[in-house]
């Protein structure tokens, strides 16, 4: 049985703790299951992406889009921030790992994150994220801000990281355009 809790900072993030079931032949672990969480729409498409050590992914953010992010192999320092004007938890940052830790074995725990919040990932190692959606992919609800913004405050993990020309590009917090903020409650 897995182990759902709710973020203490950021209203809306789930975070999960599923059961593993390891024996002689290695292992085997529900990832994910529409259930855990009530309030969350299903899921209808699966992404995948390998990264080698020292990248930034992000910040990213959608209007209308929730995603479940987990690692399955090596470690991603996660870095979730509330973009949500208005509600109870706007402004605050979260940064926790997933993944193998340092020293132990992966716990395979997920993280479920609403529409509003920016996420984003450093590779700590090289590694494999998957992330499950509940909208198709749609370019004009691919927002982004700043991985660096002072304001967010976020401690990657990483210096000297490589990003993408678009997440180098990503305005700060204070500059993302009225028209694209998320607002609470998010309506999507």
């Amino acid at each position: 049985m897995a182990t759902i809790s709710e973020s203490k900072l950021i209203t809306g993030v789930f975070h999960v703790v599923p059961s593993v079931h390891r024996d002689k032949r290695g292992l085997f672990v529900e990832t994910y299951r529409r259930e855990w969480i009530p309030s969350g729409r299903e899921m209808i498409q699966a992404n995948r992406a390998d990264r080698s050590a020292g990248c930034i992914v992000g910040l990213h953010y959608h209007l209308h889009q929730a995603d479940y992010w987990y690692v399955p192999f090596g470690r991603a320092r996660v870095v979730l921030h509330d973009l949500r004007a208005g509600g109870s938890t706007d402004g605050t940052t979260e940064v926790f790992d997933l993944g193998e830790p340092e020293n132990g074995e992966n716990t395979h725990a997920g993280v479920l994150i609403p529409p509003g919040v920016a996420h984003g990932f450093a590779s700590l190692t090289d590694m494999t994220i998957t992330y499950l959606v509940d909208g198709y992919y749609n370019a004009a609800d691919e927002l982004g801000v700043a991985w660096d913004d002072p304001q967010i405050a976020a401690d990657w993990g990483v210096t000297s990281p490589e990003l993408s020309d678009r997440d180098a590009a990503n305005p700060k917090r204070a500059e993302i355009p009225e028209r694209v903020r998320p607002a609470w409650p998010m309506r999507t």
